[in-house]
């Protein structure tokens, strides 16, 4: 498919590492001339090689979402390469797991401040630079934890619960302005940042078991959802939230790659058989 996003300045954040990466190494593939953004100047410095390396337009970007003028600094200077931004993936994001009854301000703030703040940040300085230039497509990187609750993280849900109702916001104020916003949510997606904060054993136990594709779900995956919705491919889809996680946010305690879920042992087990006449 063409996604028509050939000569596009397209500005990923989180783009060393992760779904970031895989975003920003696809969306060259299409053709964007993308602005790898990134805190880890040496991370971003990397994608953009990579980039370089199979002929397709790339800068590194060195920056945290967090400082908003360090922002706007790179989004000037992508737009001095590039010509005026067409897209943005507001890709950036943390997880630091505590329990809410130990849980410090410091982590709260830190990790709302990236997540959604950050977002919100990247989002009103591309945004404003869309509106004066007549268009553009915006995609945030929200979670399946944004669908429901999630233990440990009552930070990491609220900012992505946040990052929902934001991309909702913006998608109803800039439609009529040719921008699109639009939110990816991934499940369990084999990043570093999955693999650095669970366990080795819980990735098998828990979260393959429950997935009904049978697998984590890999950074392409996600990747290819956010270009698509980034496209012109997408011309009309606006102020959605995707999900992209095997379809694990389908259902509920659902067991064995959703084979065995709980009410169907109940029923094979006679508990739901009721006499004929209580049946309404």
């Amino acid at each position: 498919m063409d996604l028509r996003l050939s000569g596009k300045p397209v500005l990923v954040t989180g783009g060393g590492s992760g779904i970031g990466r895989a975003t920003a190494l696809f969306a060259a593939r299409h053709g964007a001339a993308v602005g790898v953004g990134d805190r880890d100047a040496a991370a971003a410095e990397a994608v953009a090689a990579e980039i370089a390396q199979v002929g397709g337009k790339s800068i590194a970007l060195a920056f945290d979402v967090i400082d908003e003028p360090a922002t706007e600094a790179a989004l000037d200077k992508l737009s001095a390469t590039f010509g005026p931004i067409r897209g943005l993936v507001a890709c950036a994001g943390i997880s630091r797991p505590a329990a809410t009854a130990d849980m410090t301000d410091e982590i709260w703030d830190l990790v709302i401040g990236v997540n959604l703040t950050g977002v919100f940040q990247c989002c009103q300085s591309a945004g404003r630079r869309m509106i004066a230039e007549g268009g553009g497509s915006i995609v945030t990187i929200g979670s399946t934890a944004a669908l429901g609750g999630h233990a440990g993280r009552a930070h990491y849900c609220a900012s992505k619960h946040g990052v929902v109702g934001l991309t909702k916001v913006l998608a109803l104020e800039w439609g009529h302005l040719g921008i699109r916003v639009n939110c990816v949510a991934p499940g369990a997606i084999d990043t570093p940042l999955l693999r650095n904060g669970v366990p080795a054993d819980h990735v098998d136990a828990v979260l393959r078991d429950r997935t009904p594709t049978q697998r984590l779900g890999r950074a392409d995956d996600v990747a290819s959802a956010v270009l698509f919705l980034l496209s012109d491919a997408a011309d009309h889809v606006n102020g959605a939230v995707l999900p992209v996680d095997g379809g694990a946010s389908s259902g509920y305690m659902a067991r064995w790659n959703g084979r065995d879920l709980a009410s169907n042992t109940l029923l094979a087990a006679g508990v739901y058989s009721l006499p004929q006449e209580s049946v309404r």
